[in-house]
């Protein structure tokens, strides 16, 4: 059984598209690996960033890119939050709004 993914709200998939077009075919790569193989890649190109959050770490000419997810049940992977990363360390504020929708997303599920 393959897996599926799904998005947490459309502004994700929105900010996905608005990559640049190198980050964009990237991601697309990564996703159709995912699909086949599960959200675990390892590194480069996937990492956990704990307690049940990932990132899928998206590289081109054009910069780089960052989709933060989580598994869910039934093979499902959870697209949360998307950007640009400007700088060596992902942003807290970006780390913030991944973990804030996960948590609704695990409440949501075990209601």
């Amino acid at each position: 059984m393959e897996w599926e993914i799904v998005y947490y709200v459309d502004d994700v998939q929105e900010a996905i598209l608005a990559f640049p077009p190198g980050l964009q075919a990237r991601y697309v790569h990564l996703t159709e690996r995912m699909l086949a193989f599960g959200p675990d890649l390892g590194m480069p190109h996937t990492r956990a960033m704990g307690k049940g959050l990932f990132e899928l770490r998206l590289k081109g000419r054009e910069g780089i890119g960052r989709v933060l997810f989580c598994n869910r049940p039934d093979r499902r992977i959870m697209m949360l939050h998307a950007f640009v990363k400007k700088s060596a360390k992902t942003p807290a504020k970006e780390l913030k709004v991944a973990r804030e929708r996960m948590r609704e997303v695990q409440a949501r599920d075990d209601a």
